[in-house]
């Protein structure tokens, strides 16, 4: 029998009966001439979706407090035994009511969604959350993971393996990655435990066109596109600025901004900005205990608990201390930290984080090896040999920081953040170092001591807020917002004076570690006794503008007002200046297809006379005019798959009125004209397969001067210092089985000079670093990571001609990890 065209009516005579009527319906439709394999193949999917449908309306016992939307609809989905699909934009900062009852699936839901301007719609696994006028075609973000399902991509969550998807640090909005038109690099959790990432300089291996200086042994110090820097690093979006050496316990992920970004960010950050993002409070229960051990006599703890007090509030205790010696001979450190946070939903749209850091390091300061005189390279000597005295080169610093935010969704869905931090920082150190060259005729050197001391106060406060609006069919998202801050320092510098008599010490570089030489500290003629007070007013207003499915610009501006008071406690003198920094940023983002975007953009930073620490003002360089940053980028990044992105940027930062260390003499800083950096990025991060995990980085850089405005023995052409041509950096880590996996990394980094006179060059080197993965069981894993695993000499940075730092040779560590 010939068939007839039926099978819509089949379809709609099987879709309105079920059980002992589903049997009937397959029988009527096959004698009607509908083929008995199709309709039975349309009866076991409608027998599903009925199936799937009953399972939702069934009803559900919850029991979950008032929390973040976020964790709301996760903790929801893992209860009901459901998939979610949603963007995780449109639940930030967003808070969910207590859900303490038993009720269907779709009911529960939506008493979720109450207050949040989101509506939810049926799907065929579950749900979709979405704005109200979105359509049933919106495309949305993978599925929320539950427990009994097929695997799925968390989409709550903004972080995936290496890979991060979004930020809020770079325009204060959520906004993907790839709609932002600027160069950035996501260090993620998982990739900073992989690697046992314990520093700054062990995170910016693996970002493109950022590399370490020394900080004279004792602090953070980077080199951004061509920019030296100790102040461009932020927590959470606020300034960081005091010189120390950072630590990672209590960090979620670690983000690097290229380019100028005084829009956001304000004063500096000429080449870039590093912000960390720390861990917070959640209701999700946090159990992790983690023990590391291993070469140089290292031995590390630390603990992360969080846990939900009740519906309306949650805890967090990240801690760490650590006690190691050095490859350096005589060289050790020991410190610690604890970081307590609280987060609290005052109500259904209002949220409340707060936070405490108490953090201390101690340390040797270890400012390397010189150079030998007349030869243009370090000083060959044991990578271990320690130059002056260790005993009296220390380096020590204490924070105590509060954090609080406080964030509020209008019923217009206007949000209100304001965020405060404040900061005591007491910083001490003393150095006994290498003063100048070993000589090539006498083998000989001569050593320098001084020692200083800083104490500063910060206090900052932001306050945004941000609206999304549609005007026709170009949809805009506005940011408004204050910045003030308010910055008390002050500084006490001493010369030492060996035997109480000359400010250098001669010794032979055979044997350059001495110990208890008698060194008196006093001040001599130009050391610093000062107090500066700064005073920070900042407006900024920012347009996300959508024009299409193809177009987005980014533009903003903002007006600093930039106060300095200096007293000089040693003759009384006070001086001052105030600048009104303008600080433009407009960036076009064309989108040919939804994986790829290409941009372009354009931005300018200040940096004013009494420079990134203002620690010092004099007559001369109060009338001086700020430094000025201006970047041009052209880019691409392309989500090659889902969880695979590849970003790449060619640039050109033009600054002027630039300053930089004497090559000579690490304490005085010269003018040096005018600089042009050029260059090319290239990053790739995220999972090449379920099993593989990469991260890529290369950067071509061509870092000079343009002019020569002093006497200083630079001159236009001469290539900035720190700064290598070429740098790269491969990581991959690669899971053979459920247990077992392996990691293997290349870094490349190439000559640069030591010191704006580009006369000692530091030489080029390719270090290879390996680890295996062991997960033990549910609860307990293992970790060894082999650093410089071909045991290559060479040398990582300096900060002069003659502080060098050679770096580590090969060290093996193991970490232990409970999960409970």
């Amino acid at each position: 029998m010939k068939p007839v065209d039926t099978p819509l009516w089949c379809g709609l005579d099987l879709g309105w009966v079920y059980s002992d009527l589903l049997s009937k319906s397959i029988k009527n439709c096959h004698q009607r001439g509908f083929p008995m394999f199709r309709v039975r193949t349309l009866a076991a999917v409608i027998a599903l979706a009925f199936s799937i449908d009953t399972a939702i309306a069934a009803p559900v016992a919850f029991d979950q407090p008032a929390q973040p939307l976020g964790d709301a609809l996760k903790q929801f989905a893992r209860t009901a035994g459901v998939t979610l699909s949603v963007d995780s934009s449109l639940v930030t900062n967003k808070t969910a009511p207590a859900l303490q009852e038993s009720m269907e699936p779709e009911q529960a839901l939506n008493r979720l969604l109450e207050g949040s301007g989101l509506e939810a719609a049926p799907s065929s696994s579950g749900f979709i959350v979405r704005s109200p006028n979105s359509g049933a075609s919106e495309q949305l973000m993978p599925a929320v993971q539950v427990e009994g399902f097929a695997e799925q991509d968390v989409s709550l969550d903004p972080v995936k393996g290496y890979e991060a998807k979004r930020t809020v640090t770079a325009t204060k909005t959520d906004t993907p990655l790839k709609d932002i038109p600027q160069s950035i690099t996501v260090i993620t959790r998982d990739a900073i435990e992989d690697q046992n990432m314990r520093s700054m300089g062990d995170v910016v291996r693996y970002v493109p066109g950022m590399n370490m200086a020394q900080g004279e042994g004792n602090r953070d110090q980077l080199s951004i596109r061509g920019q030296n820097t100790t102040a461009d690093f932020f927590v959470d979006g606020v300034r960081d600025d005091v010189q120390y050496l950072r630590d990672f316990y209590n960090v979620e992920r670690v983000e690097a901004l290229k380019g100028p970004n005084a829009m956001i960010f304000g004063r500096g950050g000429g080449g870039g900005v590093i912000n960390r993002v720390e861990k917070s409070a959640g209701w999700d229960p946090v159990r992790d205990v983690s023990l590391m051990g291993g070469s140089f006599n290292t031995k590390r703890g630390s603990v992360d608990f969080g846990q939900a007090l009740n519906e309306a509030a949650a805890i967090r205790l990240n801690a760490m201390y650590e006690d190691s010696e050095s490859y350096r001979d005589f060289v050790g450190l020991e410190r610690y930290g604890i970081n307590p946070t609280m987060t609290v939903a005052l109500g259904p749209q209002t949220t409340l984080k707060i936070g405490y850091e108490y953090f201390h390091d101690e340390r040797t300061a270890d400012r390397g090896v010189p150079s030998l005189q007349n030869s243009g390279r370090p000083f060959d000597t044991d990578p271990a040999t320690f130059f002056g005295d260790p005993d009296q080169s220390v380096s020590e610093v204490t924070l105590n920081v509060i954090n609080a935010l406080v964030e509020h969704t209008f019923d217009n869905a206007l949000l209100l953040r304001n965020r405060t931090r404040y900061g005591d920082y007491d910083k001490f150190y003393q150095n006994v170092y290498a003063g100048s060259a070993v000589s090539a005729t006498t083998g000989n050197l001569t050593l320098d001591a001084y020692n200083n001391d800083t104490q500063r106060e910060n206090v900052f406060n932001q306050t945004d807020l941000i609206y999304d609006l549609q005007t026709g069919s170009i949809k805009h998202r506005l940011l408004g917002g204050i910045e003030i801050g308010h910055q008390d320092t002050t500084s006490f510098r001493n010369t030492g004076f060996f035997s109480n008599g000359p400010t250098t010490l001669t010794v032979p570089g055979s044997n350059p570690t001495v110990f208890g030489t008698p060194i008196t500290f006093r001040q001599n003629t130009n050391d610093a006794n000062n107090r500066t007070k700064t005073d920070v007013f900042g407006v900024y207003v920012q347009d996300q503008i959508e024009l299409s499915k193809h177009w987005e610009v980014l533009a903003g501006v903002r007006f600093d007002r930039f106060s300095v008071d200096f007293h000089n406690n040693r003759n009384g003198q006070d001086l001052g200046r105030d600048d009104d920094l303008v600080s433009p940023r407009l960036g076009i983002v064309f989108k040919p297809v939804d994986p790829l975007s290409i941009y372009a953009s354009y931005s300018v930073s200040y940096l004013p006379g009494s420079g990134d620490q203002f620690a010092s003002l004099t007559v001369t360089t109060q009338t001086l005019e700020p430094e000025e940053f201006t970047n041009y980028e052209i880019g691409a990044k392309w989500d090659i798959r889902e969880d695979l992105s590849l970003a790449g940027a060619v640039f050109q930062l033009d600054r002027t009125n630039t300053s930089a260390p004497d090559p000579n003499n690490g304490a005085l800083v010269v003018q040096t004209g005018e600089q042009r950096s050029k260059g090319f990025e290239l990053g790739l991060t995220g999972a090449i397969t379920s099993n593989w995990d990469v991260m890529l980085a290369y950067t071509y850089q061509d870092a000079t001067l343009l002019t020569n405005t002093t006497a200083s023995p630079t001159g236009a052409g001469k290539a900035v210092a720190g700064v290598p041509m070429h740098t790269a950096s491969l990581w991959n880590r690669y899971q053979f089985t459920p247990v077992w996996g392996a990691g293997v990394g290349i870094i490349y980094q190439g000559d640069m000079f030591a010191a704006i006179d580009n006369t000692v060059t530091v030489p080029e080197f390719t270090r290879v670093d390996a680890a295996v993965y062991w997960a033990i069981n549910k609860t307990f894993s293992a970790q060894l990571n082999v650093v410089n695993l071909l045991d290559e000499e060479h040398y990582v940075s300096a900060h002069n001609n003659n502080n060098i730092t050679p770096g580590t040779p090969r060290g093996a560590f193991v970490t232990i990890n409970a999960a409970f």
